[in-house]
């Protein structure tokens, strides 16, 4: 842009030597501008970009905020364990699957393995503690 300009400025400054010139120096000029116009504006929509940035972030985490609390309540009204929160996205409590103590293979290192609850197993392990109960 600026070698534009110093051009444009020699040009008319010389313009009296360069008649025959004049259309297209006027063209010229009226270009020059025009472009330093649009660099002006684009700069200006810059700073505008920027703060409009800030704002959209600042919005974000403020709706996130209030989402968060709308979920809790969501969650309060339905309770923690309603299929209803999934149609909002949530994720209802369905309880954790037991963990069996089993007999370590080697004395001293405990070992614990995840097994199913008692109701969706069809076999249990001869050591689990139902079984034991059972026998006695």
């Amino acid at each position: 842009m600026g070698s534009l300009q110093r051009f444009n400025l020699a040009l008319a400054a010389n313009k009296a030597e360069l008649q025959d010139l004049e259309p297209t120096r006027a063209k010229f000029d009226t270009m020059v501008g025009q472009t330093q116009d649009t660099a002006n504006r684009q700069g200006a929509l810059l700073g505008q970009k920027q703060d409009l940035s800030k704002q959209l972030r600042s919005q974000i985490i403020e709706s996130e905020r209030l989402a968060n609390v709308l979920r809790k309540a969501v969650q309060a009204h339905y309770g923690i364990r309603a299929e209803k929160l999934a149609e909002f996205g949530l994720q209802p409590f369905r309880g954790r699957p037991r963990v069996v103590q089993t007999t370590p293979a080697t004395p001293g290192t405990p070992q614990t393995t995840p097994t199913p609850a008692p109701e969706q197993s069809t076999t249990q392990h001869p050591t689990t503690p139902a079984v034991a109960d059972a026998a006695k």
